[in-house]
């Protein structure tokens, strides 16, 4: 079912993008330069709707949260989109800039919210005869069944004998549900051949994992739990991405750049109003449980005792501006230089709570597997975590993260990142 709503996200954003350029086809005469800065403003322009989530489903069963999205991303598109436009003679017209700007601020909030609730409307949802315990398995389907928009529902659950199942895959005419779902692969062995003979008479069959991550973004630790041999073959190496690396030293490299006046006036503020040191360094592990000092903007009077752990948690008052607008995490753009960490990944642990969690969390050191980043999956989708029960909720994050590695969701975390820095999501 997530996949049949992605595929509707696919083609409302294709038909969101062609729109662009009719719209400014009205307004000029194509020429080849004219055509490849409108590549550029509409490219641009969905990439900052993505970035503010414009097309994830929460967002689009509300209109304000809609609109916002749009307008903010419509703004962050077109400045970048600027930087490169500007090198060019004959520019855009204002006109066309204008009209584009308008209209996927303003238009393409209403027509995107018609269209996917008219389109997730008219889905049929999809029924699951589910083999697993409904005590075990009630609380993560509901979640499911939320976040699916009401296009995922329970036909049953069953612990099956071979008798029961069979009785269950027999239709006369109409199939009560579409697909079965394995919850419990112990329970499931038990009834092997059933199952096979079922995939062989075109019943679909999947599994929780699959369901679960397309749908909420993480590994929960029970379903872990469950599919434990199966998690357990996944997050048996590390894993590294020689293109990331590379794409880590050209954005930083890039980052690092554009930040050198902001970084000025860091600088100017902390001499200013504190004092030096300028810098603090903290000692974090990553991946592979490696040590290393990371380094950022001085915001607080007390850092770190010999085990990393902070030992006075009075911000500065230049801290609290560092903070709130994330130019305390600058300096960390060296570390990924150093190949310390990745601009993407898990947050780095201070010694103290990776002692503590690697004992008290099933998995924890799973989230080490990949680079450790400056920002991450678990960082753009979730909280800062302060109790145990939020760092379990982030190392669900993480993992599905580390199992998922890749360019893509590289790419795309980089992009929400852009989101949470302007909005100020979880800045701690």
């Amino acid at each position: 079912m997530s996949r049949r709503i992605a595929r509707l996200k696919y083609l409302v954003a294709s038909f969101l993008f062609a729109a662009l350029f009719f719209i400014q086809s009205l307004t000029l005469t194509w020429t080849p330069r004219f055509a490849f800065q409108a590549l550029i403003l509409n490219v641009a322009i969905m990439l900052g709707i993505y970035a503010f989530r414009g097309f994830d489903n929460s967002t689009t069963y509300s209109l304000n949260s809609c609109i916002v999205s749009y307008i903010s991303g419509t703004i962050l598109g077109i400045l970048f989109a600027l930087i490169p436009i500007i090198l060019f003679t004959p520019r855009l017209p204002r006109l066309t800039f204008g009209v584009t700007a308008l209209v996927a601020a303003l238009v393409f909030p209403l027509l995107s919210c018609m269209m996917m609730r008219h389109s997730i409307k008219h889905l049929p949802p999809r029924r699951y005869l589910v083999i697993g315990r409904e005590e075990d398995l009630g609380p993560i389907l509901e979640e499911v069944e939320k976040a699916s928009m009401g296009k995922f529902e329970i036909y049953s659950y069953m612990n099956p004998t071979a008798a029961s199942l069979t009785e269950a895959i027999t239709f006369e005419e109409t199939k009560p549900f579409d697909a079965i779902l394995i919850g419990d692969p112990k329970l499931a062995r038990d009834v092997d051949e059933i199952i096979e003979r079922a995939r062989i008479n075109d019943v679909r069959v999947e599994y929780l994992p699959s369901i679960v991550e397309q749908t909420l973004f993480r590994v929960p630790l029970p379903v872990l739990d469950i599919f434990r041999e199966y998690y357990e073959v996944l997050f048996s190496e590390a894993r590294y991405s020689r293109r990331i690396r590379v794409a880590d030293l050209v954005i930083s490299t890039i980052l690092l750049i554009l930040s050198i006046p902001f970084s000025l006036f860091a600088v100017i503020l902390i001499l200013s109003v504190n004092g030096k040191p300028i810098l603090y360094k903290q000692r974090r592990i990553g991946m592979g449980g490696k040590r290393f000092d990371v380094y950022k903007f001085r915001t607080m009077t007390e850092h770190k005792d010999q085990d990393g752990a902070l030992l006075d948690a009075n911000i500065t008052k230049s801290g609290h501006i560092l903070r709130k607008t994330r130019l305390n995490e600058v300096p960390q753009l060296i570390n990924v230089l150093r190949g310390d960490i990745s601009l993407v990944g898990p947050r780095p642990d201070l010694p103290v709570f990776y002692d503590q969690w690697s004992k008290e969390i099933k998995f924890y050191r799973s989230r080490f597997l990949v680079p450790s980043g400056v920002t991450g999956h678990a960082q753009v989708l979730y909280k800062y975590a302060d109790t145990k029960e939020e760092y379990e909720k982030r190392l669900e994050y993480d993992l599905y993260y580390v199992k998922n590695y890749d360019f893509r969701l590289y790419l795309a975390t980089l992009l929400r990142t852009a989101e949470v820095m302007i909005f100020r999501r979880g800045a701690k």
